[in-house]
This record gives structure tokens, C-alpha cells and sequence, in this order.
């Protein structure tokens, strides 16, 4: 991963004071102090942009933040590599970065100098957009969000400073032309005489032509800087906000990692199976409209079954239901199901652990900028997962109700059904 630190002494600390970072009933936010930041929400939506209007963002925590170029423009690399490569191997996945990239990690690597309180314990530069773990470590005299804004800050001015740069160069290679221009006019005009003009004129129109062919010093870069009448103090290079996300158990630090590590496989295989790994939505299936992602093709399987265990059963019966369900997969048959009882889950796990393709309810729905999440990511990717919802995305943590588990219910045996 590019900009790992070695978090071992870090985590050290971390599990001393693990009491700290615990899911907590109470707050250490004042009324007055929440209802002040709610004053500055907005509306409410669907966003992952929003902040936690319970949390305090200058207290010791760790975040994960994602930020995004302006417009999704690729101007900090390129991903390499082979998506199926061996981890450590020599194609495995990994971004070359433009020089803005490598600019916008080194401001991302330089917060500790601004703010002490601050330890950077992880960076992963994407084409399109950046993830960065953070680990406050004391009392910030700010808010998490100034952070980011003089973080956002810093990375303008280094790409001011590349496109002056960028302009100079070009400038020069323009003057020298001119002057290799103006060098060879007294010998023409000589040679004119001679009748030898026409030749040099034609090897000087030929030599143009090369030099026009050539890509310029900085070409690697052209889409990571924009035109100089572009380039003013209005030209945001990140886009509005940032996501957070904040670490509640100490356990979800490697799993952190894992995934910042792990965004070039995924971005190459996106680009391999986009129909699997990307939203879609309006999937009419019987009387319900769905939103998902995954193998649209399962629902198109000869057999499909939909897995209902009652609440009622004991382990030792739900032990007979894995087997029997196992069985059936095997034999080709795609299981439905809303996974809600907890025989139905364990069920659904058994299959999902055997890599036996499955169709998932959700109570949840899914936006343009969902992605799968874990090993659900690489049972897309292999065609094995099929996750469909009939409502839209929300991001607050919802009790499922009685008439959605009958609801959920019924469109499985629907879909097994069409």
C-alpha cells in the first residue's frame, strides 16, 4: 500500500487507551454543542458526506477519510498491473502516480507537521480520488474538517505551482524553436543564391514536423492539469466535503488497511466486469423494481430455490437444513432468500463460504457509488452474488419490520418463481 506506516507502536498505544474509542451510550457533546452543528447540516439526505452530529471531531479517534477529485477526473495515475496477480508478485495491482499524485501524497504525509496531535498511519492514491487513515492522538485545537480544508488547501497550491511550471517549460521549448528558427534565416537567404534553399527548407519543414510529433516533456501529466485559462483560484481540485469513517473497535483497523490496500484489484476488476461490480437499477422482476449489484444472469438459472427455516427449528434440525440446502447448490440450483431468520443465515453463509451462487434481499438499497463490500466484492467479481433491493439507500441504521420480512419474503419466492 502506498504510504504504509508501520502502525505496530501506534497500536501499542491504541489498545492502552482501547476505553477511549469503545462504542459509548453517552456522549461527551453537549446539547448546545450538537444542536449548534445540526444548525450547519443541511437538509437531510442520502450522503456519505455527512458528518456524525454525534461525535465530537477534535477528540482521540482514528478516521478513515475519502476524498474526491472534482468532476472524478483521473489526475493523480494510473492502475497497473493484472488484477488476478499474486499479492508481491511483479503484476500485481499498484497506481503510478502523475507528479500531482505524487504531490497530493506528500501533503497527506505532511499533516503531522501542521498538527502534532496527528499521526498519518496510512495513504492510497486512486486515479479519481484518494483514502487516508489518521490517528488523533490528543485533543485537536480544531475541528477534523479544518484538517481536511488545509489539507485541500496545500494540494491547490502545489498544483498551481506544477502548472507554472509546466507553462515555463513550455515557454522555453517555444523560445528555443524561435531562436533555431531565427539561426537558420541568414543561411537560407545565403543559400538562396545558390540555388540550395529549397532542399534546407524542406529538411527545416521535416525537422518541424518531428519536433510537432514529439510529446511534450510534461504530456504524461496532460490530464492531471488544466488548461492555463482554467487554472484560476476557482479551479477546485477536490471535490466539496469528504467521507469519514470513525474506527469503533480497534478490531477494524486491519480490515482498514486491507481495503486501502486492496482498491487497485478492485478498481481492475471493475474495469474487467463492470456489468457485476457496478449499481444498477430499475430491474423489473414480477410486480417489484429493483436496485442491486452482482450476476444479473443467476436470475436466469434453470433451478432456484428459496431458503425459508423457521425461527422454531433447534441447531441440531438447522445442522439438517444446512446440509440439505448445501446439497442442492451443489447440484446447480441458485438459493434465494432475505437471509432473515438465523437459520436462513447460517444457511446463506454455509453456501456463500462453499463460493455456490446466491441471491440476497436487501432491506437496504443501493446509490450510483455503492460497492460491495469484503468477500461480497469477489463473489460479484466471480459471478456468484446477486444483491437486489426494492427500496432506495439510506444511510441511517434501520430496525427491519414484520411486513418488510414478509414482504422480503415473498418477493424470493417471487423471483424463483419468474
Amino acid at each position: 500500500m502506498i504510504g504504509l506506516r508501520d502502525a505496530s507502536g501506534k497500536a501499542a498505544v491504541f489498545r492502552e487507551n482501547k476505553a477511549d474509542v469503545e462504542i459509548k451510550n453517552e456522549t461527551k457533546m453537549t446539547d448546545e454543542q450538537r444542536n449548534a452543528q445540526k444548525k450547519y447540516a443541511g437538509e437531510k439526505k442520502a450522503s456519505m458526506k455527512r458528518r456524525d452530529s454525534h461525535h465530537d471531531y477534535r477528540e482521540r479517534r482514528m478516521y478513515m477519510i475519502t476524498l474526491e477529485v472534482e468532476g472524478r477526473r483521473p489526475l493523480f495515475g494510473r492502475v497497473v498491473g493484472n488484477a488476478y496477480a499474486e499479492q508481491g508478485s511483479r503484476d500485481e495491482p499498484r497506481i503510478e502516480l502523475t507528479e500531482l499524485g505524487k504531490a497530493v501524497q506528500s501533503e497527506w504525509m505532511s499533516i503531522h507537521g501542521f498538527y502534532p496531535q496527528i499521526e498519518v498511519m496510512a495513504v492510497q492514491m486512486m486515479p479519481d480520488h484518494m483514502h487516508g487513515i489518521l490517528f488523533v492522538t490528543d485533543t485537536l485545537p480544531v475541528h477534523l474538517g479544518q484538517v481536511i480544508s488545509g489539507f485541500k488547501a496545500g494540494c491547490r497550491k502545489a498544483q498551481r505551482a506544477l502548472i507554472a511550471a509546466e507553462e515555463e517549460r513550455t515557454a522555453g521549448r517555444a523560445a528555443e524553436r524561435a531562436a533555431e528558427r531565427a539561426a537558420a534565416e541568414p543561411l537560407l537567404t545565403e543559400k538562396a543564391g545558390q540555388g540550395k534553399a529549397e532542399p534546407l527548407l524542406a529538411e527545416k519543414a521535416k525537422e518541424g514536423k518531428e519536433l510537432e510529433g514529439r510529446e511534450p516533456v510534461f504530456s504524461q501529466y496532460a490530464t492531471a492539469l488544466p488548461l492555463p485559462e482554467e487554472a484560476g483560484a476557482n479551479c477546485a481540485l477536490f471535490a466539496k466535503g469528504y467521507n469519514d469513517l470513525i474506527l469503533r473497535s480497534f478490531d477494524e483497523l486491519p480490515v482498514w488497511q486491507n481495503y486501502l490496500h486492496d482498491n487497485p484489484r478492485r478498481l481492475l476488476l471493475k474495469r474487467a466486469r463492470p456489468e457485476w461490480l457496478r449499481p444498477f437499477f430499475g430491474l423489473q422482476i414480477g410486480s417489484h423494481t429493483y436496485n442491486g449489484i452482482g450476476n444479473r444472469l443467476l436470475l436466469t438459472a434453470s433451478k432456484r430455490k428459496t431458503v425459508l427455516v423457521s425461527r422454531r427449528l433447534t441447531d441440531s434440525m438447522i445442522e439438517e437444513e444446512i446440509a440439505r440446502y448445501l446439497e442442492l447448490a451443489k447440484q446447480g440450483t441458485v438459493l434465494v432468500s432475505a437471509a432473515i431468520s438465523p437459520g436462513e443465515k447460517r444457511v446463506m453463509r454455509a453456501v456463500f463460504d462453499a463460493g455456490y451462487p446466491t441471491i440476497v434481499i436487501m432491506q437496504n438499497g443501493f446509490t450510483p457509488m455503492s460497492k460491495p463490500h469484503g468477500r461480497q466484492f469477489d463473489a460479484c467479481a466471480s459471478g456468484a452474488l446477486l444483491m437486489l433491493s426494492p427500496w432506495e439507500h439510506h444511510n441511517e441504521k434501520q430496525k427491519i419490520t414484520a411486513v418488510q420480512c414478509r414482504q422480503m419474503n415473498l418477493m424470493a419466492l417471487e423471483i424463483c418463481e419468474n
